[in-house]
């Protein structure tokens, strides 16, 4: 088969299938191919048994840069957000209230008396706090500089990990993490019905109905390129997608792997280290306890949740429950007996209700830690890749703003005005 488009985006996650919607209104023809059977990518959602279960624990920011795109692109959704109440944090092996204001704060064992004199003043001076000049400062350094007690300092580390999902504090930029916390603290978080399938969809949608031609189980083998520009799209199964454009919105490394001639994407991909979790996902058929709904972990890398707290993701009665270990690569340990510790002590007797269990031992959670040698995200490339004309980016580690989601679709609506921007320039010449 060989067809000729405006575009030809690569990768159907939420970065390309946002773009491609973005192309396709502007009037521009496209085709968009994902190697997968289904887009998605890691915002599918898995069905079993009347439950729905994510790849790991999901939370769309209220409030970030992804809820603005998902507006202008029309995608419904609803959900709510996971109740503090009854929260618990795990630190060296016990138990204790989760602080989350001046109340719990006081009574909480979490803290000795020093301590919690900090954490008030702390608590009260993060969201106050400019994340700018700590762009190109670790995690660490900050952690230690900024906070006077161990207790704080591990605190505000947990608080790091659960809104970046990162425990690279030797790597990630303080900056970023902070504002990511800020975000999280004033706006909080969205578990979303029937779960991130439900975003993929409404993408999808608005691409469809943009004129976008969807190519699953298509997978690219090569961009190919003649007199410095981009000019079509081989694919593995022979087929050549000629193309005006190409937005590859995929990994650092699949990008480069299309292009190994581009110097630019083969130093994105040296750069990048991936943020990866160890996650233990489990659907039952009852909930053995109410409380708590949600642990974080203090002195360990671990996070569980009762996302049917907040959102429908299960028939009645029943429920699912998401457990994390972050950046496992670095955590050290048995991941998966350590997650089913926390779940037992959270849940005694959850084993005995278990419909759907599924453990994920390296889930790339995004594609680059956003590092402070790189001076935070606008270290991060750009939507143009510089050494080949027609070339454009899209994903989670790419453009100046956001983590996660939310730098997904802002790159991706980045990435199509440059495409469109180009475009009206090559007409008018």
């Amino acid at each position: 088969m060989r067809t000729t488009k405006d575009v030809v985006v690569i990768g159907g996650g939420l970065a390309g299938l946002a773009a491609a919607a973005y192309l396709g209104r502007a009037g521009r023809s496209v085709a968009l191919v994902e190697k997968a059977h289904a887009p998605g990518g890691r915002a599918s959602t898995q069905e079993s048994h009347g439950f729905s279960l994510n790849l790991g624990a999901h939370a769309l920011y209220r409030g970030g840069a992804a809820h603005e795109v998902l507006r202008e692109l029309g995608v419904r959704f609803t959900g709510a957000a996971p109740s503090p109440s009854g929260a618990l944090a795990l630190d060296r092996g016990a138990l204790h209230t989760l602080p989350s204001g001046a109340l719990s704060l006081l009574t909480t064992g979490l803290f000795p008396l020093a301590a919690k004199i900090e954490m008030g003043r702390v608590l009260g001076s993060l969201a106050a706090t400019n994340p700018a000049p700590l762009a190109a400062v670790p995690v660490s350094a900050w952690l230690r500089d900024a906070f006077r007690t161990p207790e704080a300092r591990r605190f505000v580390g947990a608080l790091v990990r659960l809104s970046t999902y990162c425990a690279d504090d030797d790597r990630q930029s303080a900056g970023a993490a902070l504002a990511q916390v800020q975000l999280a603290l004033s706006h909080g978080v969205l578990y979303l019905d029937g779960g991130w399938k439900t975003l993929v969809a409404g993408l999808r949608d608005a691409a469809v109905a943009a004129g976008v031609e969807i190519l699953t189980g298509a997978r690219a083998a090569q961009i190919a390129a003649e007199g410095g520009a981009v000019s079509a799209v081989e694919l593995a199964n022979g087929d050549r997608l000629g193309a005006g454009a190409v937005l590859v919105a995929a990994s650092p490394r699949a990008a480069a792997a299309l292009v190994p001639a581009s110097a630019a994407l083969a130093a994105h991909a040296e750069r990048a280290v991936p943020v990866r979790a160890a996650c233990l996902d489990v659907a039952l058929s009852r909930l053995p306890r109410q409380r708590p709904g949600f642990v974080l972990g203090i002195d360990r890398p671990l996070y569980l949740s009762v996302h049917t707290g907040a959102a429908r993701l299960a028939p009645a009665g029943g429920a699912v429950i998401h457990t994390a270990q972050y950046s496992p690569e670095l955590a050290g340990g048995d991941p998966e007996r350590e997650l089913e510790d926390l779940l037992e002590r959270a849940q005694p007797g959850y084993r005995g209700a278990i419909v759907e269990r599924r453990f994920l031992p390296s889930l790339i959670v995004s594609n680059a830690v956003v590092t402070a040698e790189g001076g935070g995200p606008a270290g991060r490339p750009g939507a143009r890749v510089p050494d080949l004309d027609g070339l454009f980016l899209a994903g989670d580690w790419v453009g100046p703003t956001g983590m996660l989601a939310d730098a997904s679709l802002t790159s991706a609506r980045d990435a199509a005005s440059a495409i469109l921007s180009r475009r009206a320039l090559d007409r008018a010449a």
